[in-house]
């Protein structure tokens, strides 16, 4: 007698049969999921390595709107009455630099290094504050006046004009928040520096000479004698 054991086509296959299938598959699609993973992983290590890569990378996170806040209130310190005459400006560029170095270590590894590009002003005059009675003189139609010596008011930087030309950090180091603001500083005394040695409070004083003469002579003032 002979027994047929071929399963029924509608039989289902045994459960050990499944479990295999089953861990055939599982095993297929970590491994297809992995080689996908180590491909992109790849990618971005030799797209990062490039730098082009870092810096996109780095311009991403940075990006977005800058969000600046003005909802705090104004506090005014101090009012003052101001009887400045300012008879001569001077506008001026500069480039200068400055350098924060280590002793122990060359630059490229710990050395922070600013080039700034800087555009400023320079204005002097004379302060009328400072006139005395008895430095005006008056003899009919003539007048003469003894006029305050000549001074700087203000050295200003225009900071919509003045750019970093570069920046050069070792790569060791951080860039130093206040290395700019020291910069800037030394800007402002190389600028006065420079508009002294030009010789702007002589421009100055020739000006607020010829300003004065010619407002005095419209009150009605024939002769004006201004020293």
């Amino acid at each position: 007698m002979t027994i047929d054991s071929t399963p029924l086509a509608n039989e289902p296959a045994p459960r050990g049969m499944r479990g295999n299938s089953r861990s055939a598959y599982s095993w297929i699609l970590g491994a297809f999921l992995g080689a996908v993973l180590t491909v992109i992983l790849t990618g971005a290590v030799v797209w990062l390595s490039t730098g082009l890569g870092l810096l996109h990378l780095m311009g991403i996170l940075r990006g977005g709107r800058t969000l600046i806040n003005v909802d705090q209130p104004t506090v005014v310190r101090q009012i003052q009455q101001l009887q400045r005459l300012e008879t001569v400006s001077y506008t001026m560029d500069k480039i200068i630099s400055g350098e924060h170095a280590n002793a122990y270590l060359p630059k490229f590894l710990a050395g922070d290094r600013l080039l700034l590009v800087v555009h400023g002003e320079v204005v002097a005059g004379i302060n009328l504050a400072g006139l005395e009675p008895g430095d005006v003189l008056i003899r009919g139609q003539k007048v003469s006046i003894h006029l305050p010596a000549t001074e700087v008011f203000h050295t200003r930087i225009d900071n919509a004009r003045t750019k970093v030309y570069s920046r050069d950090t070792g790569l060791f180091s951080s860039p130093d928040p206040n290395l700019e603001s020291e910069v800037r500083e030394e800007a402002e005394r190389q600028l006065q520096q420079a508009a002294l040695q030009d010789g702007i409070l002589k421009i100055a004083a020739d000006n607020a000479r010829n300003t004065v003469s010619g407002m005095l002579k419209g009150f009605g003032f024939l002769e004006v004698d201004t020293r």
